[in-house]
Formats: structure tokens, sequence, C-alpha cells
């Protein structure tokens, strides 16, 4: 069985361009250019929903360029959506070795092994397995609400470490036919800030790109900062907060977006190092230079307590960090 987890389909609406409505409220600087009309695209991009909205005065171009970027998520899907059979995750995943991989797979991956080192293994992308278990589990009548046996939960993380990844230019190996990967807490991240990169290449410099992640190019045309809001755990009706966005990303994670068990306690976001559900925090978002760092950030703050978050953060300049704790307090680093 495939675990689907969808994690951010209640963090795309909690993370997402809530900041059109939050920011009309607020008037244009003295001097700012006009208001130019928006031209926004609304899809899916790796199971979750995705947004692009950008501003310029020739509506023609800039909808063939949205046209291009359309284009551009659909082959980055196929080579890491865990959901379509011939994408090369898929491919890598049943038959443990891909070879000539290509030059996004390769810097992915490497990226994610290099994060997965500097957290100390809270975010791996070898957790799948655990996953499955997970799903399989919860997936069978009168499953016990605590999740899998522990024993079933040892042996699955036989199979987790991204020590057992083999990367090269020529091939990409996993050191178990068992074990497999997801990209749910990076590849979000990195299409976003690809797309936002597909358009700083076509001229744009009012960009707002959503695609599971936030990332800005530039500030709002009229002169402000693009406002992103981030709505409450549960009640999506509520906000959160909201960020200021100026060529910067936003990335949200949370256990309550994907419950497993009735009382939410346990959920999608596992610590590949004990196999359980971390329950620290009830939401983490990180804004940092791109959505790529952004995305495994709030995915590996968190599994990790608030007070091993700065550490981590000092990696990366500029990145900063909003934490919902368990207690409903938000913390700021």
């Amino acid at each position: 069985m495939t675990l689907r987890i969808t994690r951010r389909r209640m963090i795309t609406i909690a993370a997402a361009f809530a900041g059109t409505a939050i920011a009309g409220g607020v008037s244009a600087p003295a001097g700012a250019t006009a208001f130019r009309t928006p031209n926004i695209w609304r899809g899916i991009a790796l199971g979750a929903e995705a947004q692009i909205q950008l501003h310029h005065e020739d509506a023609n171009f800039a909808a063939v360029q949205i046209g291009e970027c359309v284009s551009e998520i659909s082959r980055l899907e196929n080579l890491f959506s865990l959901y379509r059979e011939s994408s090369t995750l898929s491919r890598l995943n049943s038959s443990s070795e891909f070879h000539k991989p290509g030059i996004e797979m390769i810097e992915l991956l490497s990226k994610a092994k290099s994060f997965s080192e500097l957290t100390g293994g809270a975010f791996d992308v070898t957790v799948q397995p655990l996953w499955q278990l997970y799903a399989e589990h919860f997936s069978t009548p009168g499953a016990d609400p605590n999740g899998p046996a522990q024993d079933q939960i040892s042996a699955a993380l036989d199979l987790v470490g991204s020590d057992k990844i083999s990367i090269s230019t020529t091939r990409i190996g996993l050191a178990s036919p068992a074990m497999a990967l997801t990209l749910n807490g990076i590849a979000q991240g990195y299409v976003t800030e690809k797309i936002t990169a597909l358009l700083r290449r076509a001229g744009f410099s009012n960009v707002l790109v959503h695609m599971g992640e936030s990332q800005a190019l530039g500030g709002h045309p009229d002169g402000r900062p693009w406002m992103v809001g981030i709505k409450a755990p549960v009640d999506a009706e509520n906000l959160l907060t909201s960020v200021p966005l100026n060529n910067e990303a936003l990335a949200t994670s949370g256990g309550y977006g994907s419950p497993l068990s009735a009382d939410g306690r346990v959920h999608h976001l596992l610590d590949p190092r004990t196999g359980r559900s971390a329950n620290h925090h009830r939401s983490v978002s990180v804004v940092a230079s791109g959505a790529t760092n952004a995305d495994m950030l709030a995915t590996a703050l968190s599994i990790m307590p608030t007070n091993q978050a700065p550490n981590i953060l000092a990696h990366f300049a500029g990145a900063r960090a909003i934490i919902l704790t368990s207690d409903n307090e938000i913390v700021r680093l």
C-alpha cells in the first residue's frame, strides 16, 4: 500500500495567498507605481493547491510565461512525484536504483543528504517505509490508536538513513530493495524556487509563487511587501499571523495537516530517529531566502524541540521561524 500523505493541503490553505486579502487595507506608499491588474494561475502541483500571481503591463506576455511555468511544473512532477508511476522517484523506489538521473534529482537528493546530517537525522527523505507502515496500520479496522507495534517500527527504522543513499552523476542507488524515498519535505519548496527563478529570467520583478510553499520575487507592485497569512491549526477560518515577504520564501509544517489517529496525536510528522510522531509543536513556519531551505527547515524544526531550532537556523543567513508550541504559545526565532 502506498502512503499518500497530503501534509500540505491544510497548510497550503493556511500559508498561501491570504496576503492578498490581508494587504487590502494597507495604503500604497507615496510615489509607488500604480497597481497593475494581476495575472493569476491556480492549479495543483505535487498534490498541493498551487498558485502564481504576477504583474506585468503586457497581459499576453504574462499569459505565455504562465504557460511556460505550467509546463515546467509538469516536467518537475515527472521527476519528484511519489504518485506518478513513471516518475524518476517512483522508478527509483521500485528498482532501488536509477541510472542517468539528471541534474535536478542529483541536486535535490544531495541537499537532502546534507540537511539530514546537519539536523542529526531529524530530516530524512528515506522515511517512506515508516510512513507506509503507519498507513497500513491505520487502514486496518480496530487498529491500535497509538500506532504500530514497536517491533514493526524498529524494522521500518532499519531502512531509514540518508547514508544509505548513494549519489553520483551516473547513478542513484538505495542500499536495500525495501528502502523507499519521499520528497514531501523538500520537493514542493524546490519546485516553488524553480518556478520563481524561471519568472525572474523572463524579466518579472513582482511575483508571488505558491507550489505548496510560497516565494516572493520582489515586493508587491504597489510598493509594499507581499503579505502571506498563516492560518491557525484546525481553525482554518482564523489567522495565526501574517508575514511580509520581499525576495523571501515561507514554508509551514504541522501535524494537524494529516492526522492519523482520532485525537491527532499520531500524524504524518514522524521522527526518523524514533519512528513516532513528533508533538513538540502545533505548527512551524520558516522564512528563508529560498523555498527549498524554508521547506526543509519547517519539516525538521517540527521534529525538534524549540531549544534546538536556533542552532539550525543559524546555518541559514536571515532565516527565521514562527513556532506555535503545543501549549499554543507563539515563539519567534
